[in-house]
C-alpha cells in the first residue's frame, strides 16, 4: 500500500487508526485534524456554478458534482488521523431516495417527500434502475477513478431503521403507527435492514481501499458504518428498545466497525440502550442546535459513562485549546479513547491542539 498525494503518510495514519479502533493507546485522542493550506495540493479549476444550484447534495449536474469532489481536499493538510476524503452523498438518508422518496433540494440541504401514503401502499424492493441509485453509483465510480492515489471516497449517508421509515411514511404518521400497528412497523424495519445491505455491500466493494473503508470521515480497517436514529428524540426509551435496538443489533452483526450518530438532548435518554448493543464501538455526540458545545462540562458525565462502558466518544466541533486542556485535566487517560474532529486555520493552531491533548 502506498500513501496518497494529498496525504503522503496515509499508511502511518491508517496504522494508528487500526490500532486505536482495536483498543490501542496513541498517547492522545485520535484526531481528525485539518489545517488550512496556503496553496492547494493541485490545480483543479472550479466549474461555473450551474443555474439553480442550491446545495452540495444536488443531482442537477453530474459534472459539477464530480468537480466539487475533486476540489474538496485541495486546501487542507490532513494531520494525525485525518484522511483526504469526499463522498457521493445525495442527502442525509440516501436509502429513502433509493426506496421511492423524491429529493427536494433546498438552500444548503435536501428534503424528502414521503412516498408511502398508507401501510397498504408500502413497497420495499431493490431497484437497480432508481435514478438516485444510478446517480450515486456513477458519481462514486468516477470519484474513485479520478481520486485514485490522491484521496479516498467514503460511503454515502445511507441511513437505516426508523429514520428511513419516517422519511418514507412521514414522521407524524409513523408516530401513530408505532402505537396503532407495531407489528407492521417491525416488518418494515426488517425489510429496510435487508435493503440497507443490498446497497451498502456493493458500495463497500466499490469504495474500500486495500485495508478498509471510510464513513462519516472516519477510516476503519474493515466494514465500517455510521448508524443513527434522529427519530429517537420523539419516542420513549421503551419504544427505542422495542423498535430500534433490534435493528442496531442485526446491523452491527454484519459490520466490523460501527459508530452511532447520537444527536441532541432529546436522544440522551437512550444512552443505556445504545451501550447495550455490543457492536456499537463509538458514540458520536452532537449536542444539537442551540445547545452548549461538545466541549462543555454539561456533557462530561455522558462521556465518562460511555468510556467507562468500554466504548469510544467522537466529537466534531470547534475546540479552543484551553477547552481541550480542561478536558485533558478532567478525563486524563480516558481522553485517549476520544476521536476529535477539528479544523484549524494553520499549522500553528494544529500544534496548539496537539500540545493541549498529548500525554
Amino acid at each position: 500500500m502506498s500513501g496518497l498525494e494529498y496525504r503522503p503518510d496515509a499508511d502511518a495514519a491508517r496504522d494508528r487508526l487500526a490500532a486505536w479502533w482495536n483498543g490501542g493507546d496513541l498517547g492522545r485522542p485520535a484526531l481528525l485534524l485539518k489545517a488550512r493550506r496556503e496553496k492547494p495540493w493541485a490545480d483543479v479549476p472550479a466549474l461555473p456554478t450551474p443555474d439553480g444550484w442550491v446545495t452540495h447534495y444536488s443531482t442537477k449536474s453530474f459534472e459539477y458534482r464530480v468537480n466539487a469532489g475533486l476540489r474538496e481536499s485541495l486546501w487542507h493538510d490532513h494531520l494525525c488521523e485525518s484522511m483526504p476524503v469526499t463522498a457521493a452523498d445525495l442527502g442525509p438518508n440516501c436509502l429513502a431516495l433509493y426506496l421511492g422518496c423524491r429529493g427536494v433540494e433546498m438552500p444548503g440541504t435536501v428534503w424528502f417527500e414521503p412516498c408511502m401514503a398508507s401501510p397498504e401502499a408500502a413497497a420495499f424492493r431493490y431497484d437497480p434502475h432508481n435514478f438516485y441509485w444510478d446517480f450515486t453509483v456513477r458519481l462514486a465510480t468516477e470519484l474513485v477513478r479520478a481520486g485514485k492515489g490522491r484521496f479516498l471516497v467514503q460511503y454515502p449517508d445511507i441511513i437505516e431503521g426508523l429514520d428511513t421509515l419516517a422519511a418514507m411514511r412521514g414522521g407524524e404518521a409513523l408516530l401513530a403507527d408505532l402505537i396503532d400497528q407495531p407489528a407492521w412497523v417491525h416488518d418494515c424495519l426488517d425489510k429496510i435492514t435487508d435493503l440497507y445491505f443490498a446497497y451498502y455491500d456493493p458500495l463497500y466493494n466499490l469504495l474500500k481501499d486495500e485495508r478498509g473503508g471510510t464513513h462519516f470521515w472516519v477510516w476503519a480497517p474493515g466494514r465500517c458504518a455510521k448508524l443513527q436514529c434522529d427519530f429517537s428524540a420523539m419516542i420513549s426509551p421503551a419504544m427505542f428498545g422495542d423498535f430500534m435496538v433490534p435493528v442496531l443489533r442485526r446491523m452491527t452483526e454484519r459490520l466490523d466497525f460501527v459508530l452511532y450518530h447520537w444527536d441532541g438532548p432529546g436522544a440522551v435518554p437512550h444512552h443505556d440502550h445504545l451501550l447495550s448493543v455490543p457492536g456499537i464501538r463509538m458514540l458520536q455526540w452532537t449536542p444539537g442546535a442551540a445547545a452548549t458545545p461538545a466541549w462543555h462540562p454539561q456533557w462530561w458525565p455522558i462521556y465518562h459513562k460511555t468510556v467507562d462502558a468500554g466504548r469510544m466518544v467522537m466529537l466534531s466541533d470547534w475546540f479552543p485549546p484551553e477547552k481541550l486542556a480542561a478536558m485533558k485535566r478532567e478525563f486524563g487517560k480516558k481522553l485517549n479513547r476520544f476521536l476529535l474532529g477539528l479544523e484549524v486555520p494553520d499549522r500553528a493552531a494544529a500544534d496548539a491542539v496537539l500540545r493541549a491533548v498529548s500525554d
